[in-house]
């Protein structure tokens, strides 16, 4: 908030030009690891090969709107281009849950998993393995648990950005979907899990970050 201010304060004292983007969550294969979008492409698709044995999880029903950063990096571009400068609202206007996160996860991994069991003890089962970019899995394995560590105690339950005013000054609208970003981002995922495995399985100590 005081940056916002501060930009504001000498937009107006100063004739800076300058202005404020208030960017919702954006995801690419290049955010950090302990994001949970991230955590959730890069924990499954190491599961996938045998680097790590289950993905634990906070609260699964925050839902967030998730963009690609591309748009939104468009969007910053754009703002800038403006005679007067205003401040907008980048996001894409749809919500989804973690937990759909990790359905659209494990599809583009080739897989399907059922939820079961209620409140701490909800678990994601394995139901069906489609194709062998999974070598290291079974039908019937629990691959997704709850974990309290990771509950937080201010958890932001929902997050909605309104983007109406780039949509109608700017012409901004979002092109990639929130389930386009997630199989861009698993496919990188795996890759680099798959080069991970094949380093072990050939005696080289590749060290694994977990989260």
């Amino acid at each position: 908030m005081y940056a916002y201010w501060i930009t504001v304060n000498y937009r107006e004292a100063c004739s800076i030009y300058a202005c404020n983007g208030i960017l919702f969550n954006h995801e690419s294969p290049r955010r950090g690891e302990t994001f949970v979008a991230r955590k959730i492409t890069r924990g499954l698709a190491n599961i996938t090969q045998g680097l790590e044995e289950c993905l634990f999880m906070g609260n699964m029903d925050a839902v967030r709107d998730w963009g690609h950063a591309k748009d939104y990096v468009r969007m910053q571009w754009m703002l800038l281009q403006q005679d007067k400068p205003q401040d907008f609202v980048i996001a894409t206007g749809v919500q989804c849950s973690v937990r759909e996160f990790i359905t659209w996860t494990v599809a583009a991994l080739g897989l399907s998993i059922e939820f079961k069991g209620q409140g701490v003890e909800e678990h994601a089962v394995i139901t069906a393995i489609r194709r062998d970019s999974a070598p290291a899995l079974r039908v019937g394995q629990t691959i997704v648990k709850l974990d309290p560590r990771y509950f937080r105690p201010t958890e932001v339950e929902t997050l909605l950005g309104h983007p109406s005013k780039a949509k109608k000054e700017l012409g901004w609208v979002p092109q990639i979907t929130a389930q386009s970003m997630c199989k861009e981002m698993v496919e990188a995922d795996l890759a680099q899990a798959k080069q991970h495995a094949l380093l072990k399985k050939h005696g080289y100590n590749v060290n694994v970050s977990v989260e």
